[in-house]
């Protein structure tokens, strides 16, 4: 049985950002996320990113620009990983957006090559609504599940997929 095709209502790039040593695929390595914590609530950590916003030329270009505004960050060896389709049916002001509207969420895979958190800028930075601590864990089945990686698909995906998301940034793939 098929439904109809429910609307887009946004659309967001978010990054599964490694420290990886370029070469060395058996070198440690950490994922970098942010913690979140919102007065009230209990801790979370997401990968960094945000929305597709209308001046963003593509989702790469709103990733590019989220690394910079979240952490200060520039990225390279940008793999596309995963898409998770999740029910949203408001815009970001609380409006209704559509009743069965989806967001599309795009993560990438990508190696960290340079972060100056002195240089972050933003609304999560300038108009904080809570805390964006940026924190490093071991990018292991451990150190990802040790906290509460969300949405719950990806802290799945991570930890089903250490070894082939850090095969994704080999050299020899190619770009």
């Amino acid at each position: 049985m098929t439904g109809p095709v429910r609307p887009v209502v946004k659309r967001t790039a978010r990054a599964i950002l490694l420290e990886l040593e370029p070469g060395d695929p058996h070198a440690p390595a950490n994922i970098v996320l942010i913690k979140r914590t919102r007065p009230g609530a209990h801790p979370y950590w997401i990968t960094p990113g945000g929305g597709v916003e209308p001046e963003d030329v593509s989702v790469l270009a709103a990733l590019h620009r989220e690394l910079d505004e979240e952490l200060g960050a520039k990225v390279e060896d940008i793999v596309h990983a995963f898409v998770d389709t999740v029910a949203h049916s408001h815009h970001q002001d609380g409006t209704l957006a559509h009743p069965h509207g989806v967001k599309i969420q795009h993560f990438f895979v990508c190696r960290l090559a340079a972060m100056d958190p002195s240089r972050r800028h933003g609304p999560e930075i300038d108009q904080p609504q809570g805390e964006y601590e940026i924190v490093r864990l071991p990018f292991t089945r451990e150190g990802v599940t040790a906290v509460n990686v969300v949405p719950p698909s990806l802290r799945a995906y991570l930890a089903a997929n250490i070894e082939g998301i850090r095969a994704s940034l080999a050299p020899d793939l190619g770009s």
